[in-house]
């Protein structure tokens, strides 16, 4: 029944792959399905799903659930292609070249449902695409293969661990471009969150910080797309300073660094990070510990308020009085990231 399923989907493959040779960049992400209605004028209602008694900007990237406070960290993408029991048959492809980082079989154990994540190395920076609420997965794929930019993973389905379910006609793809905060994740939830379980280990989506892909995927049809200037032109949410001078991010994103002549010729103590709404550091700076007057791991410099309100859903932050403050689930992200 699944090779079956894997042969009725090959039409939509073989469309979406012609259409992706025409793209452009480097290292071009595509579209994982074969729905194209996002590059349409006026077609994101045909491209997107909506959360139930909401409208198509409900399965977009970003504070678009719970009247604003609930992040959505990727794009939940509708089907064109349904069994006679109303199932969908999409293939879902890879966005780029990379290698299957892990896949989860076990739809009970997730939100996510059936779920893959796979690695990129794009522009001297690992990004991780992840494909969620699966019917299935290509026979034979495992962690550690590599798979090319189009090429068949999965069909899409409505697989989750949540109560309320996915019904049939709400069946998508959800759709992420992320990147990883810590390789020791495992570690740090354990000591982070006793009794809490972990049943994937590095994978959990915890562990990803979302990217719009939206936007990725729009700039990247009308010219040549480059992720780095892309990520280091996120907008402004906050600036915190960190006491720390070692940790995972650094080395993983070292393209995002920055140069100070003061750190340079003093030596670092620590380092500002320019984060996005999502909590993303986009922006690393070195500090040397004349520039640190603060006390303490974290200090608060700065807060976009106009950006604050637009997108207020992480609460990383908050005002008491004149005075911003992290939160703790702020303060959370900053020991993840620099744990």
């Amino acid at each position: 029944m699944v090779r079956a399923a894997f042969a009725r989907a090959a039409g939509a493959f073989l469309l979406v792959w012609l259409y992706s040779l025409g793209s452009a960049g480097q290292q071009p992400f595509r579209l994982p399905t074969a729905n194209r209605a996002l590059f349409d004028p006026g077609g994101e209602p045909k491209f997107f799903v909506e959360t139930v008694g909401k409208t198509w900007t409900s399965g977009c990237f970003g504070c678009v659930r719970s009247d604003g406070w609930q992040m959505h960290e990727g794009l939940d993408i509708r089907c064109l292609q349904r069994d006679k029991r109303n199932e969908p048959l999409d293939p879902v492809l890879a966005t780029a070249d990379g290698t299957v980082a892990y896949i989860n079989r076990k739809s009970g154990l997730s939100n996510y449902g059936n779920y893959i994540v796979l690695r990129h190395r794009i522009e001297n920076l690992e990004v991780y695409s992840l494909y969620a609420h699966l019917s299935e997965t290509v026979p034979g794929l495992k962690a550690g293969q590599e798979v090319k930019a189009g090429e068949q993973i999965a069909i899409m389905g409505r697989t989750a661990n949540t109560r309320e379910g996915i019904s049939r006609d709400r069946a998508h793809l959800h759709f992420e471009i992320n990147l990883l905060v810590n390789d020791r994740f495992s570690t740090w939830f354990k000591q982070n969150s006793p009794g809490e379980r972990n049943d994937h280990g590095n994978w959990n989506g915890q562990n990803m910080l979302g990217l719009d892909p939206r936007l990725i995927l729009l700039i990247e049809q009308n010219g040549r797309f480059n992720l780095v200037p892309f990520i280091q032109k996120q907008t402004e949410f906050c600036r915190v300073v960190v006491r720390d001078r070692e940790f995972p991010w650094l080395k993983r994103y070292s393209p995002l660094l920055t140069q100070n002549a003061v750190a340079a010729k003093e030596g670092v103590a620590g380092y500002e990070l320019v984060m996005n709404y999502n909590g993303v550091p986009f922006q690393l700076i070195p500090r040397a510990a004349s520039e640190m007057k603060h006390r303490g791991k974290y200090h608060l410099l700065s807060v976009n308020e106009a950006e604050y309100r637009k997108n207020p859903c992480r609460r990383l932050v908050t005002q008491r009085g004149n005075r911003w403050q992290l939160t703790p689930r702020g303060t959370r992200l900053l020991d993840l990231i620099t744990y």
